[in-house]
């Protein structure tokens, strides 16, 4: 009697093998179902190494993007790795450059899906990606991608340390913008903003924010009717922490985004952004050179 095999244990194979959908289903259906065994009959099989490799933390690697000729259109991506050596891998990087371009031209922005696209050479990224680790020996994942539009704008890109930060602005009302939108892009690598404006402000957080201050201010004995006062400067002051139009300019102090714009063209603004730090997030165990090259030798 065959065994039922659902989507979620498929995918969730997948994510421990780092082998395609169709040979993670295969390996289920052929063992009944158990993940463990399946992993074995995967390592019976030659992909042993993809399958032993996927425990392993992959908080290295790259943030590519790829920004079409008419700079409206872009993918921000981020492939993971577990070293920064393999990162600067030349057929690392190109698995994730093809990768980023097979992404805008299919305007795909979902992983799952994005890794069961089909390569120049005929294989699926994530057939592409087991033969590459079982070839260096290193865990690899395809992270994060977002597709970025501008029908009626400009995109400008950055990239910071060789794919350590990335990220693009959306600029609208104004054509020729590439210098100025390239120095938002820095700002945002350098700043990290993590809201456009305050109407984007998570209210969770912001509530929090304003709990936390209200509170220290009775602590200190603050008078009751100047808390308010209080409050709302100090909201104001969070806002330009955490929002990027009210950031300031980081070649400017003096001047805050918004007013950069304006200055340029009273009827430019910024209408989105995307910041990718590699490996935000992920758990990263420590390491130094010498312990990198000595694992490197090992493999």
């Amino acid at each position: 009697m065959s065994v039922q095999i659902s989507a979620a244990q498929v995918k969730d194979l997948r994510e421990k093998t780092g082998v395609g959908m169709m040979e993670c289903k295969k390996a289920l259906e052929e063992n009944g179902g158990e993940q463990e065994r399946a992993i074995i009959w995967l390592r019976e099989r030659g992909m042993s190494r993809a399958a032993k490799k996927a425990d392993r933390i992959a908080a290295e690697g790259v943030v590519e993007i790829y920004i079409n000729d008419s700079c409206n259109s872009a993918v921000v991506l981020e492939m993971n790795c577990e070293t920064d050596f393999v990162g600067k891998n030349e057929d690392f990087l190109k698995l994730v450059r093809e990768t980023a371009i097979i992404a805008h031209k299919n305007q795909i922005d979902d992983v799952e899906k994005l890794a069961l696209m089909t390569m120049s050479t005929g294989e699926t990224i994530q057939q592409t990606m087991a033969a590459l680790i079982q070839k260096i020996g290193e865990n690899m994942r395809l992270r994060r991608v977002v597709l970025v539009s501008a029908p009626n704008g400009h995109i400008s890109s950055y990239i910071h340390m060789g794919g350590r930060i990335g990220t693009c602005v959306v600029l609208e009302g104004k054509k020729d913008v590439e210098e100025l939108g390239k120095d938002i892009a820095m700002h945002i690598a350098a700043a990290a903003p993590r809201y456009l404006n305050r109407t984007e402000v998570d209210t969770t957080e912001l509530n929090q924010e304003k709990d936390i201050a209200r509170k220290k201010l009775v602590e200190e004995k603050k008078p009751e009717a100047m808390i308010e006062k209080i409050l709302e400067g100090q909201m104001n002051k969070f806002y330009k922490e955490v929002c990027l139009v009210e950031q300031m300019f980081v070649k400017d102090p003096e001047i805050s985004i918004t007013k950069l714009l304006e200055k340029a063209d009273k009827n430019l603004k910024a209408t989105r952004f995307v910041r990718f730090a590699l490996g935000e997030g992920v758990e990263k165990k420590t390491s130094n050179f010498a312990e990198e090259v000595a694992a490197q030798l090992n493999r």
